[in-house]
């Protein structure tokens, strides 16, 4: 079940060189919905910007939520609000939390971050040190001074390797791993990428990666017009090369909550009952894709004339 809540910015804390944390708290003091090691927010600001950001803070607290939140001096007015207008003590919406990215069993993990990309890892290191998995994180940044909670790892000692790119260079991805590893990645799409060509023979399932920009995937698999049928309320509309199949669907009266609108937050996932789907998305795996009983519509489209959608 996805949440919305007014919470109230408790504390604004500078934890590198162009990063702050929030601190964000229920105004009555109440309790937070649960989450899990993965989990992002919808961070909806009062200059009416949505963004995505991952909780890094104690998912065992139900009284708190943390972010961190990288100044993009090329974004979208979302990181700029946050660092410059928004204050302790101003309301902010939030929708979620929810899980794209949730951490699977394993007695091995290797963690991989770039710069804001620890944020969804913190949890996850906390977790595995909690089980008594064997792990350890890579965590590459632009400068030592650029590298967020790099107070908080220290007390991990040698399980931690941090590489400043300015005094190492760029992270030494690993030739082999133990058996049984499970591999998760967070952070620009340069390392992303890379680290996908990396495992491109490692076993299935390996590595998980998650994305902050939509992966450019060329374009789509068909040109021509398709039809989606919403089964449930008996429409069906035709999704010409210029529209996406969300914008279609919200035309035709059929409400379907987004978010990003890039395929990476996972808002608007919606159940297939027939038809082949051209995944465009950053959120599902080879396997997920194969399966084909979802899509998120507002990136992916059809490969078949026609898809069915359980709307």
């Amino acid at each position: 079940m996805i949440f919305r809540l007014d919470l109230r910015v408790a504390a604004k804390t500078p934890v590198a060189d162009g990063v702050v944390a929030l601190t964000l708290t229920h105004p009555d003091g109440g309790r937070l919905p649960d989450w899990t090691p993965g989990a992002h927010l919808d961070l909806i600001l009062p200059n009416g910007v949505t963004r995505q950001y991952s909780l890094c803070g104690d998912r065992w607290d139900p009284h708190a939520y943390r972010i961190g939140v990288l100044r993009e001096p090329d974004g979208r007015g979302g990181s700029a609000y946050v660092h410059d207008e928004l204050a302790v003590g101003d309301t902010v919406a939030i929708g979620g939390p929810r899980n794209n990215f949730p951490l699977a069993p394993s007695e091995r993990y290797l963690f991989v971050a770039g710069g804001i990309g620890i944020t969804p890892l913190l949890p996850m290191i906390y977790q595995a040190e909690l089980l008594g998995a064997d792990w350890r994180l890579l965590y590459g940044g632009r400068t030592r001074a650029s590298m967020a909670f790099m107070g908080e790892l220290a007390r991990y000692g040698s399980r931690v390797e941090v590489v400043p790119q300015d005094e190492r260079g760029l992270l030494d991805l690993p030739a082999e791993l133990p058996p049984d590893t499970k591999v998760y990645c967070c952070g620009p799409a340069g390392l992303l990428d890379a680290m996908e060509r990396h495992a491109a023979g490692w076993p299935a399932g390996t590595l998980r990666t998650e994305r902050f920009v939509a992966k450019d995937l060329g374009v789509p698999a068909r040109a021509e017009p398709f039809e989606v049928e919403l089964r449930r309320t008996g429409t069906t509309v035709t999704v010409t090369s210029g529209r996406s199949v969300l914008q279609a669907i919200n035309d035709a009266g059929v409400n379907v909550l987004s978010s990003c609108r890039q395929g990476l937050c996972g808002t608007c996932e919606t159940t297939v009952l027939a038809g082949e789907v051209d995944h465009r998305d950053a959120l599902l795996d080879d396997a997920e894709r194969a399966v084909g009983d979802c899509m998120f519509v507002c990136v992916s489209r059809a490969r078949s004339d026609r898809l069915v959608l359980d709307l």
